[in-house]
């Protein structure tokens, strides 16, 4: 599985962000498990290692400016982007991945196990039907705009929360005018943080 960890880690430490040899490690496990799983279930539109890794790297970005979080809710996790791969990283973190499709539910517990990823808990329902807790950090990538996913994520915050949602170039459309953020740039990416 090295074969998949040498690009994602080059990019990264050339990136300033440096990761354990766990985190490698998992990255190459879910690349080639995303390759074979989505022959035949057809969970991403993904096909490249060179494609995958390059979501794995707009994934875990955001370790650059996050400080230590202890609790995460991913909404709309699919094949794992962002949550699953944030949780490589952020062991110490309670990391809930929230995905209703049963097909990417299936592929997230695969990698769970075969990561042993005792910090992720998978749940395989809409986030408008999950018993509401609180979380530090909320986010999403390629889900809805900004103000429904504030909208959903709501009933999971307290005053405290960040909410990180991957963005296009064309983010500060979508931001709504009585909440504090920062964006944070990389390529075409926007990593808008809000509280």
């Amino acid at each position: 599985m090295k074969k998949y960890e040498g690009h994602i880690k080059s990019v990264l430490e050339k990136e300033g962000i440096l990761l354990d040899d766990t985190f490698y490690h998992c990255c190459g496990i879910f690349t080639e498990n995303l390759l074979s799983y989505s022959k035949t279930h057809n969970i991403t539109r993904l096909r490249t290692p060179l494609a995958i890794e390059e979501n794995i790297i707009d994934s875990i970005y955001p370790v650059k400016f996050l400080s230590e979080i202890k609790s995460i809710l991913d909404i709309g996790t699919g094949a794992g982007f962002p949550g699953l791969i944030l949780s490589f990283a952020m062991r110490k973190s309670k990391i809930f991945l929230i995905e209703p499709i049963s097909k990417r539910t299936a592929f997230l517990h695969l990698i769970k196990s075969k990561c042993d990823l005792q910090n992720v808990t998978i749940i395989n329902k809409r986030v408008e039907e999950i018993e509401k807790f609180r979380v530090d950090l909320i986010t999403s990538r390629a889900v809805t705009d900004t103000k429904v996913l504030l909208e959903l994520g709501k009933p999971f915050s307290k005053k405290e929360t960040f909410f990180l949602f991957y963005k296009g170039e064309e983010v500060t459309k979508e931001i709504p005018d009585d909440v504090e953020y920062k964006i944070f740039k990389r390529d075409k990416r926007r990593y808008l943080l809000m509280r």
